[in-house]
């Protein structure tokens, strides 16, 4: 269990996220066109996992548009932004703003990526959705990279490198 905070108050979550060197965990999740999207559809590639609660808040969105600036300028990368919204929210989001070097992701259909990447809160008032993390997996499955954002309307580190 690791705990973050919302607006300064103590909020749990269900685990931890894959620790840097392990394998990280293979994930089925919604995609825009409510296709499958998995791990494995994107071997031998990077991967950066932008989690987070919700796209129709500041701060997530704000991260949705300055990973999809940082994609455009990374080689064999590819972005996935993970939540609970519905696949029709996202693409909407990501639509009006004219992104396109991201994908988006959404677990509300299989409910297993935010336990299984130890990223679903557990109280509080957002209970039941991700905290706001990110995980960098190089082109073997390998976690490389890890941040759990310490408070939940903050922005994650955009320094990411593989």
């Amino acid at each position: 269990m690791s705990t973050v905070t919302f607006k300064g108050t103590a909020v749990q979550s269900n685990g931890s996220l894959p620790e840097v060197g392990s394998q990280a965990p293979e994930f089925k999740l919604v995609g825009a066109s409510l296709n499958e999207i998995s791990l494995a559809d994107y071997k031998g590639k990077k991967v950066l996992l932008n989690i987070f609660p919700s796209i129709d808040t500041g701060v997530c969105a704000a991260s949705v548009r300055n990973f999809n600036k940082w994609a455009s300028s990374q080689e064999n990368v590819v972005v996935i932004c993970v939540s609970k919204d519905l696949p029709f929210a996202q693409s909407r989001f990501c639509g009006a703003e004219g992104l396109e070097n991201v994908i988006t992701a959404s677990d509300f259909r299989y409910n297993n990526f935010a336990t299984d990447y130890g990223v679903l809160m557990t109280d509080g008032p957002l209970a039941g959705l991700m905290a706001r993390s990110v995980v960098a997996i190089d082109e073997n499955g390998k976690v490389v990279y890890n941040q759990l954002v310490p408070e939940i309307v903050e922005e994650p580190s955009y320094d990411v490198k593989f």
